[in-house]
């Protein structure tokens, strides 16, 4: 396994809904709002194992509250629907951006084929 990488800073883009992030690696990874809210490593999300993963659709238009330091390992990031629950760690933030274009396609693949949307439901 990899050394933990940490992140060297940390930059909310409010206005782009993404989070910026720079590791002691030389990598930076631009992580988008709606990627960090329906990757989110809560229970409500992920479940107590990875056969209990959740589908989130209608986040397309989320963006982030605020961002605050759990401990020296980790941040919560509280979104605009809410959501606040997941702490996410360095190395997850990492794996994330790591990951990001296998996560990203296997996610829209699964709201495919779940009939559901990115965008948010409507009320009629």
């Amino acid at each position: 396994m990899n050394a933990t990488r940490w992140p060297v800073e940390i930059r909310l883009k409010a206005a782009e809904k993404l989070l910026e992030i720079d590791f002691d690696g030389g990598e930076t990874f631009r992580l988008p709002a709606e990627y960090l809210r329906v990757e989110s490593p809560s229970a409500e999300v992920q479940g107590h194992n990875p056969s209990q993963k959740q589908i989130v659709p209608g986040r397309r238009h989320v963006g982030i509250l605020g961002v605050e330091p759990v401990g020296n390992y980790a941040i919560r990031i509280k979104f605009d629907d809410l959501h606040d629950t997941g702490i996410y760690s360095w190395t997850y933030l990492y794996e994330l951006g790591q990951e990001q274009a296998g996560r990203w396609a296997a996610y829209t693949a699964a709201l495919a084929k779940a009939g559901l949307s990115r965008e948010p439901h409507r009320s009629r």
